[in-house]
This record gives structure tokens, C-alpha cells and sequence, in this order.
């Protein structure tokens, strides 16, 4: 198996068993037997599970700025992206009523352990955050866009959080929707004020 493949293939999976197990609570053996490969190359690829973790973290980065990337460049307009990203929720609503927010769940658990490694999982909120506020300020709302992005983000992590503990997606579909229409009421506002 060629090296670059094999370490793709252990960021993959630990990603994954870092989401549905947290990070704490994934071993090396874990993710080694999920890959099916032997403990000494798995050494060969990654010497600590630290190392793993920025990996993880790297690629959730970049995984999520083509994404963003990618919703850019699809021609929508910047209130239908941002109505994208409100419904990220619904999109995920499995794996988050299973297991929370994948970004939220791993930054709250590094926070926790004070793991060297919170400032980096934080970098992806900023991210969200710095998009969001793009997009708001797109909308003309520049003044206020940092508090609207934000707003969503406090939303969507609120959503993901009770829709995981009470594992009800009719809830999920229902704040998603007044979400939705807070966004409509938002656009509507800035043209009356035109």
C-alpha cells in the first residue's frame, strides 16, 4: 500500500472514530485496527496521537474551506449560501443526532482536557465565522455582519447540541425553518431600510 494512502487512510478513520468516540477515548489500537494495519506502521506514519489530531484538524480545515470554496463558486446568491449552511443541519442530521456537531463535540472536548490542540480545532469556527460574515456583508448588512454570523453559528451549535441530546428530528426541521425565516426577515429588513 503506498505511504501517502495509508496516512489518508488513518487520518480518515480517526477523524471519524474522534467524532463517534471522542478523542480521549480513541487509542492508537483503535484507529490501527480500523485501518488494518500493524502497530509498527501506523508508528511509521504518526508517533503520537497529538500528531494524529493536527492531521485530523488540517484536513477538517481544508475539507471545509473547499466546501465553502466550492458553495462560493456555485452562483448563488450570499443569502442562498448562508441558508446552505442553515441547513448543513438537516443535511447531517443523522450522524449529528447520533453523535452532536462534529466541530462543536471535538472543540468542546479539547477545551475540556486544556489540550494544546483547542486553539487549532477552534480555527474551524473562525472559519464559519469569517465566511458567515462575508456572506452578511455581501447582503449589505456590513454594520452588523459579525453579530449575524455569529448569530447562526450560536444557532446551528444550539440546534446540533439538543437535537443530539433529545434525538428528535422534527425539532431539528422546526428551528431550521425559524432560522430560515429570521434569515428572510433579515433580507427583508435591509431593503426596507433602503
Amino acid at each position: 500500500m503506498h505511504n501517502k494512502t495509508t496516512r489518508e487512510q488513518i487520518v480518515s478513520v480517526a477523524d471519524e472514530l474522534f467524532y463517534r468516540q471522542g478523542f480521549e477515548h480513541t487509542s492508537f489500537a483503535d484507529i490501527a485496527e480500523a485501518v488494518q494495519i500493524s502497530r509498527g506502521n501506523f508508528y511509521y506514519h504518526f508517533k503520537t496521537k497529538d500528531d494524529i489530531l493536527d492531521a485530523v484538524i488540517n484536513q477538517r480545515l481544508t475539507n471545509t474551506q473547499n466546501m465553502l470554496d466550492q458553495w462560493e463558486m456555485n452562483g448563488e446568491t450570499a443569502a442562498d449560501r448562508i441558508r446552505r449552511f442553515i441547513n448543513i443541519l438537516i443535511t447531517n442530521r443523522r450522524k449529528i443526532k447520533a453523535h452532536g456537531c462534529p466541530v462543536g463535540t471535538l472543540t468542546s472536548e479539547l477545551a475540556k482536557l486544556s489540550h494544546a490542540a483547542k486553539g487549532e480545532a477552534n480555527k474551524l469556527f473562525s472559519l464559519f465565522r469569517t465566511w458567515l460574515r462575508h456572506q452578511f456583508t455581501e447582503l449589505g448588512c456590513k454594520k452588523d455582519a459579525d453579530d449575524l454570523a455569529l448569530h447562526v453559528l450560536t444557532f446551528s451549535q444550539g440546534v446540533a447540541t439538543l437535537a443530539n441530546a433529545f434525538h428528535d428530528e422534527k425539532f431539528m426541521r422546526r428551528e431550521v425553518k425559524q432560522m430560515e425565516d429570521w434569515l428572510d426577515s433579515v433580507i427583508a429588513n435591509k431593503y426596507k431600510g433602503r
